[in-house]
């Protein structure tokens, strides 16, 4: 139970820091921090909570990073689903919490989109299904190649976390204008089911790509990894 608590706790700072940073911070008068500062805060969110509590759960934070790890061969079955649970139950828990300090503000409205991840029209690039779908895939992919190698034990002990929130940040640094950025499903859940209608319509890709990007990034770093 250490473990699911701190999935959960991990992936309400995930949200709450990146999400909220987007919602709160990235336009404000004078000193929004826009794309570069909203990628920042991502990720410093994993590498924040890699050192805080990766020697309890390993830190995953994120459904497709979970069933890569399992697909990788790093993860046992029996945990994945109750992982996956405190993920999204953590998403949705910050998502709530994110709600009520934006709802404070004189004018906010959820409908206006509340950091959703979406394509077509609600791309903030205007980017299409195809281009997302290949977007989210390709990050996730290349996320799961970071941890894995980051976390491989012949590799230097002690920087998995900053090698990971520097991919995470590169990962919003290149595809927030295409999708808002998912690669992650719980944090995707964690908003889209406060704003309902397209946010929750579109969701679904937001579950697909990622988890089809982290087996394939898994499986990639087995190929190359791997002793011989």
């Amino acid at each position: 139970m250490n473990k699911y608590g701190a999935e959960f706790l991990g992936t309400f700072w995930l949200v709450l820091g990146g999400c909220g940073s987007a919602v709160l911070a990235a336009a404000f008068p004078g000193v929004g921090i826009g794309l570069l500062g909203v990628s920042l805060a991502f990720g410093l969110t994993v590498l924040t909570m890699a050192f805080a509590i990766g020697h309890i759960s390993g830190c995953h934070l994120n459904p497709a990073v979970s069933i890569g790890l399992w697909a990788g061969g790093r993860f046992p079955g029996s945990q994945l689903l109750p992982y996956v649970a405190a993920q999204v139950l953590g998403g949705l828990a910050a998502g709530g919490v994110l709600l009520l300090i934006a709802s404070g503000k004189a004018g906010f409205d959820v409908a206006a989109g509340f950091a959703s991840n979406g394509y077509a029209e609600h791309s903030p690039g205007g980017y299409g299904l195809l281009a997302a779908a290949v977007c989210e895939v390709v990050m996730t992919a290349f996320f799961l190649i970071v941890i894995m190698g980051a976390t491989d034990k012949r590799a230097p002990a002690g920087f998995a976390p900053i090698a990971i929130g520097l991919a995470l940040t590169l990962i919003h640094l290149i595809s927030i204008p295409v999708t808002n950025t998912s690669v992650n499903p719980a944090r995707s859940t964690g908003v889209a089911v406060f704003v309902g209608g397209w946010a929750v319509e579109q969701l679904w890709l937001f579950w697909l790509a990622p988890i089809v990007g982290a087996v394939l990034g898994a499986g990639a770093y087995r190929a190359i990894g791997e002793s011989r």
